[in-house]
């Protein structure tokens, strides 16, 4: 059986290197692929973008299962185009993309479904939006309505980063949104106080199936200090998400979810993400849905996927999500971030990369920003490279990675040296 994975990153590296492990698999294609996934036998990159060129390559092929990996394609209606071909592909349809694509939405939708998250209101004028900050006080949360690679949010500790951010979202797209139909919006909404976990889940539209918890570190810099980014580096397991806190986010958010967009006509198909903010008392509340796999948790969750990641996917695809139990490895999985020089706002491209490591059992890495030229490894984006390991703990995962990471060189890399932090103390 043929699969393609749409995209490039990190995440779809992942992706594309767990389902080629798959029994019945015979060839993944990655469009467009990286320079890691060109330089690997296992991958053929296809150099297609274009969303009907896509549905066409799949027919011409004959490949049998298609999974998306970005949220710009999921807002393109990549999933409604495939299937009024009656192609099988992995992902929620435009409507239900709405999630994700638009922060207004969201909040809406849990708001009118009763799902826990900040207060919020929503703004297209500089203005109003100026005026709420000041009558709300600092420290909040400014959100762009649209699509932004992860790169939408600023968290502002002082009214003068709030209203620069109001600025560069309305007036200077700084942070590079792709708008909505309706113009440049923000969500600004209050700031929460906890401890932030990625919880993605599998859906069919109706059966729902956890992956393992994992936690994201969104800030650039060590200590959770600097600008947001897209993602710093993740692990897995979360221990923050305990027993409990699991159940009360499938009982609070995810089934309410699930029931709320079959309820709103919108069924929903694909990975769903809940970033959670879980308060000192376990008490866990929605900071944004993702409709996709998170970027860099994907890579540190797909090394402890022991199940046959394809055959799981085609079930999701039939509708019988209900019928299967993922196996996990029991160990730690954790991956680090090494981006290029000026990230998050203006990452330097073209830098040559040497030093990169074999692949063991027990540590990959992973390629997003990569592209080769002329047998060069090369920058080619903001977060350069994901280096996953595993260990009997966190402190021994964050070794294996760290030690991983000491021959890889390009000019300006930088990597947190903390990863994992949290959980270590614990």
């Amino acid at each position: 059986m043929k699969v393609l994975v749409i995209g490039g990153g990190g995440r779809e590296h992942a992706l594309a290197w767990k389902l080629a492990q798959g029994q019945k698999v015979s060839q993944v294609y990655v469009a467009t692929g990286n320079g890691g996934t060109a330089r690997d036998h296992r991958f053929k990159n296809v150099p297609i973008t274009d969303v009907k060129a896509l549905a066409d390559f799949v027919e011409s092929e004959k490949i049998g299962l298609t999974v998306v990996g970005p949220e710009a394609y999921l807002a393109l209606g990549v999933v409604d185009e495939f299937r009024a071909r009656g192609l099988r592909i992995f992902g929620p349809t435009k409507a239900a993309a709405q999630l994700e694509s638009s922060k207004a939405y969201a909040k809406d939708f849990m708001k009118r479904h009763g799902i826990p998250t900040a207060a919020y209101e929503t703004f297209g004028d500089v203005a109003s939006a100026k005026a709420y900050v000041d009558r709300m006080g600092a420290p909040i949360v400014i959100k762009a309505d649209g699509l932004a690679a992860g790169k939408g949010v600023v968290v502002a500790m002082t009214l003068k980063e709030a209203h620069d951010a109001i600025e560069w979202i309305l007036e200077e797209n700084r942070l590079g949104v792709t708008h909505n139909a309706g113009g440049a919006c923000v969500v600004i909404e209050e700031f929460m106080q906890g401890e932030e976990a990625s919880f993605i889940v599998l859906c069919d539209g109706k059966n729902v199936l956890a992956l393992a918890t994992s936690q994201d570190h969104k800030r650039l810099q060590d200590g959770d200090q600097g600008p947001n980014t897209g993602g710093m580096g993740a692990y897995s397991p979360a221990p923050v998400v305990t027993p409990n806190v699991h159940a009360k986010v499938m009982h609070e958010i995810i089934h309410p979810t699930i029931a709320g967009m079959a309820k709103d006509g919108h069924p929903f198909t694909g990975f769903l993400y809940a970033g959670l903010m879980i308060d000192a008392q376990g008490n866990p509340r929605t900071v944004e849905f993702n409709t996709r796999m998170g970027d860099p948790e994907t890579q540190p969750i797909m090394m402890r996927l022991k199940s046959d990641l394809c055959d799981v996917l085609m079930h999701a695809t039939d509708g019988t999500l209900d019928g299967v139990e993922l196996q996990w490895d029991r160990r730690v999985a954790l991956g680090v971030v090494l981006a290029a020089e000026g990230y998050p706002l203006h990452p330097r491209k073209g830098d040559a990369i040497t030093g990169l490591p074999p692949e063991t059992e027990d540590a990959v890495v992973f390629h997003a920003g990569t592209a080769e030229k002329d047998g060069v490894l090369l920058t080619s984006g903001g977060r350069v490279l994901c280096v996953t390991a595993l260990g009997e703990s966190v402190r021994t995962a964050q070794q294996h990675a760290y030690d991983a990471i000491k021959s890889i060189e390009f000019a300006g890399k930088q990597f947190r040296t903390d990863i994992g932090h949290r959980a270590a103390k614990r």
